[in-house]
């Protein structure tokens, strides 16, 4: 067995629903981002890129017809390039990047690619077909933009029911205060704003060619926590969960360059990042947004270490109150302060483009880890029907 690192990573900048990346197809998006990272790497011939995994939750509509092998082929690698289209859901792009870890490590390559897209505004409406001609009854269409839809009636009905009242549930059984959640979603786009001005994300994010979108779309920088606390609760009426504390719906993509030690020659550049350790985890449907918790302890505990060594953790804020209560349960067995999470800011002001979320979060880990000097960083993510991924990266810069 050998090592696997993160070489470079590169993602657009993420737009809002309806907004600057709407006239943008998936597929394009994709390959901007593809494009864009390899073109971070001149010495790498493009055509020693040995497989491409790719994250994409809808795949509905224009990122249908395995949407990473139309990523190739439209940023003009060459046609002897394969590639293949991962859905986890919202961790597809974190679980692309693990397998194409996994893949250099027992020696089946030396250089892959790993990445997701999203287009959440592309998202097509579908219309079940029918099982003979003509129906007499009407036909409802169904948006594919987000969530369960056309669901299977055996299903039990607990477990279906939409994410907002999920993390409402989530919410009682942890107690987690409204109050609590307004200050993760102020905090959110406070460090995400602080990180776009200070020229973090200037080497992360690659411009989407005929759109003039410099930074994330989501941002607000002048969010305050008595702005927040006067927006109305979204999924029930006395609820806690609102548009302010959880990630919008938003279109991007994003891609993460993996290879083995020995590759650096044909990459022709340093690793940033070991691939030290993988988790996963699955529990009831609609607990899913606890689920990063065990994923990331099962990768910390591969990795060989305890949260007591994690300088860095990158974990998707697909609602405040799920990222609270990981955030809580991590710090009770030892991680150092709550501050070391999402320091750059989180999903709720950035976005979460669904199949783009993993690579976004991973490439960022890497780049605090470099900026900080700390050794030890998690990125994990919740995934809708109830999973989770994890994984740790060794600061090797």
């Amino acid at each position: 067995m050998t090592s696997s690192f993160v070489y470079a990573s590169a993602r657009t900048p993420f737009g809002r629903f309806g907004g600057a990346l709407a006239d943008t197809r998936t597929d394009d998006l994709a390959a901007i981002a593809l494009k864009g990272l390899l073109d971070r790497s001149p010495g790498l011939d493009p055509a020693l890129v040995e497989d491409v995994f790719w994250g994409n939750a809808n795949g509905a509509g224009e990122d249908n017809r395995n949407v990473g092998r139309m990523a190739v082929l439209l940023a003009g690698l060459p046609v002897s390039v394969s590639a293949t289209t991962v859905n986890r859901l919202c961790g597809s792009s974190l679980d692309a990047a693990m397998m194409a870890s996994r893949m250099i490590e027992v020696g089946d390559a030396d250089v892959a690619v790993a990445g997701g897209v999203e287009s959440m505004t592309r998202a097509p409406w579908v219309l079940p077909k029918p099982s003979r001609r003509y129906p007499a009854g009407d036909v409802t269409a169904v948006s594919t933009t987000l969530g369960w839809r056309l669901v299977n009636e055996r299903m039990p009905a607990e477990w279906t029911v939409s994410l907002g009242e999920c993390n409402e549930q989530l919410q009682e059984t942890f107690s987690i205060s409204r109050e609590r959640q307004d200050e993760m979603g102020a905090r959110s786009h406070r460090l995400a704003a602080e990180a776009w001005e200070k020229g973090f994300y200037d080497d992360l994010v690659v411009p989407v060619p005929g759109v003039e979108l410099a930074q994330d779309e989501s941002i607000r920088p002048d969010t305050t926590l008595e702005g927040l606390a006067r927006l109305k609760p979204a999924f029930r009426p006395s609820g806690t969960i609102t548009a302010g504390n959880c990630s919008p719906l938003n279109d991007g993509a994003s891609a993460v360059l993996l290879g083995s030690e020995k590759a650096a020659a044909t990459i022709g550049r340093d690793p940033v990042a070991r691939v030290a350790g993988r988790g996963w985890s699955a529990l009831e449907p609609q607990q899913f947004g606890y689920a990063p918790v065990e994923a990331a302890n099962d990768a910390v505990a591969r990795a060989g270490i305890t949260w007591a060594d994690v300088g860095a953790v990158e974990l998707n804020e697909a609602f405040a109150v799920q990222s609270i209560a990981c955030v809580d349960a991590w710090l009770e067995l030892g991680l150092r302060d709550a501050e070391v999470v999402n320091a750059k800011g989180g999903a709720i002001a950035i976005g979460h483009p669904l199949g783009a979320s993993g690579g976004r979060i991973l490439g960022t880990l890497a780049a605090r880890l470099v900026e900080s000097g700390e050794r030890w960083g998690v990125a994990a993510i919740c995934i809708g029907v109830g999973q989770g991924l994890a994984v740790v990266l060794e600061n090797v810069s």
